[in-house]
């Protein structure tokens, strides 16, 4: 190792910055957040760092710098734009045995600023050795998607039981089991989420119980219209952490892709007409799975709350007092349309959206026509596929023109995609003559229009191409 990584603790110590500019400014404001003495040595001072100044957060050093200045602190930074006066400064440094860095200069320096991912207390530091810093910067800004915020407010939760823990498990393994089963389960879960006054009790039972980790909890994630790169940090997170997964049809194949490996995986069915569990089989199984204290992922194609039957799948758990999370997801209609360049809402074509399902129920689609067929609105049909051809005449039957322009995207947001545009009158056939078929979107109204000008998602060169018909 160049550079030998290391934390300091440098609240109430003097830290000096040489320099008063922008730079300066930024290795300012992390010393300070450190809790660092700080007095900066410069002739002026950027207006931000003369306002901490001002307000007593810093003292103010004028004039050129001065071996003297170095007197008494305990970290330097060399951050002028006078490479002489930096290599200066890292000499006297280095004479006192005064820990000193010069910005973008790691060979003059004893030691670097890391790229930094702050969830005080816990703290991860990303560096380079100082040789390619933005590398170090865009790993940062990989880890920070992938590492939430409430993390710092698990560690502090954790550090808070840390010596009730330690009596209750003299055992270092049975600490770190016990740790591993609180970290990674659902109690960490609650406390992410907020709600710590339910995570103390659920911690104290468990360490009066001597690590037993109980009922598990569900977690009702959206996984989005199929494109994995739009699922959520959080949504990505839980699908890590599940020990079973309950999929049905809508979820692509590459998101399963994603979930833990050693996670048992539950096909649950939900084609149209053909499920393999009906809706009340799966909702016991979800209790029944986590009152076996297992973390059972429901993972449902789009939003949960959009025509995904989620409501009805926490009511269950919460009649049986299981613990759940929902966690939104891009719904298939957002992604549909963004993705086939059709604008859901547009000043000069639509002025509201409206979702509804393509169902049948007792052999018609019962639908609030006179609301559906209103101008300069979009309407979006979920599971419309099968009806296409009744909706699309029901629409005119209403009093939509029968010119009115139609889309259908299939495997919206995938390499799978597909865009069918039309008009009510002629979408049934083009749809049966492409072999359009679920999991699909069929978009209703004048906003279909700006397809054409607006597509801009081009998929692989094995995937099937977009088609734009009259």
């Amino acid at each position: 190792m160049d550079f030998f990584p290391i934390f300091l603790k440098l609240g109430g110590q003097r830290c000096l910055v040489v320099g008063g500019g922008e730079v300066a400014l930024r290795k300012a404001r992390l010393l300070l957040a450190a809790g660092a003495s700080l007095q900066v040595a410069a002739p002026e001072l950027v207006p931000e760092l003369a306002q901490l100044a001002e307000r007593g957060e810093l003292e103010h050093l004028s004039g050129r710098y001065a071996a003297g200045q170095l007197d008494g602190q305990r970290l330097v930074v060399a951050a002028t734009d006078d490479e002489a006066v930096n290599r200066r400064v890292a000499a006297d440094a280095e004479a006192l045995g005064v820990l000193v860095n010069v910005v973008d200069d790691a060979e003059a320096s004893r030691y670097i600023s890391p790229a930094v991912i702050d969830r005080s207390p816990l703290m991860i530091a990303v560096a380079s050795g100082g040789s390619v810093p933005v590398l170090a910067r865009l790993i940062r800004a990989r880890l920070e998607s992938l590492i939430p915020a409430g993390y710092g407010r698990l560690a502090r939760f954790g550090a808070s039981f840390r010596d009730a823990v330690k009596a209750r498990f003299p055992d270092v393994d049975g600490r770190r089991r016990f740790w591993e089963t609180v970290l990674e389960g659902p109690l960490a879960e609650t406390v992410m989420n907020g709600d710590e006054a339910a995570a103390r009790k659920e911690m104290e039972k468990r360490i009066a119980a001597g690590g037993d980790v109980g009922a598990g909890a569900v977690y009702l994630v959206g996984a989005g219209p199929g494109n994995p790169d739009l699922l959520t940090f959080r949504a990505l997170r839980l699908m890590q952490q599940a020990d079973v997964v309950l999929y049905d049809k809508l979820v692509a194949p590459a998101l399963l892709d994603l979930v833990r490996r050693d996670a048992e995986r539950v096909y649950v069915g939900k084609a149209r007409a053909n499920h393999a569990l009906p809706q009340d089989d799966i909702n016991q199984l979800m209790v029944d799975l986590a009152k076996q204290g297992k973390r059972v992922l429901r993972l449902k194609g789009g939003d949960p709350f959009t025509f995904g039957r989620g409501g009805e799948e926490i009511a269950t758990l919460a009649e049986h007092g299981i613990a759940f999370e929902v966690v939104p997801g891009i719904t298939s209609a957002s992604g549909a349309a963004a993705y086939a360049g059709i604008p859901l809402t547009h000043r000069d074509y639509a002025q509201s959206v409206t979702f509804v399902t393509g169902h049948k129920q007792d052999g018609t689609i019962q639908l609030d026509w006179p609301a559906l067929t209103r101008p300069q609105q979009t309407v979006v049909v979920y599971m419309g596929v099968s009806t296409a051809a009744e909706l699309c005449r029901a629409f005119v039957e209403h009093g939509r023109a029968a010119g009115t322009p139609a889309a259908a995207v299939e495997w919206a947001t995938t390499e799978r995609q597909r865009t069918v545009c039309g008009t009510l009158s002629s979408l049934p056939g083009l749809m049966a003559s492409h072999g359009i078929a679920s999991p699909a979107l069929i978009i209703v109204g004048e906003v279909v229009e700006l397809a054409d000008k607006l597509a801009w998602y081009r998929r692989s060169e094995n995937s099937a191409v977009t088609i734009q018909e009259d």
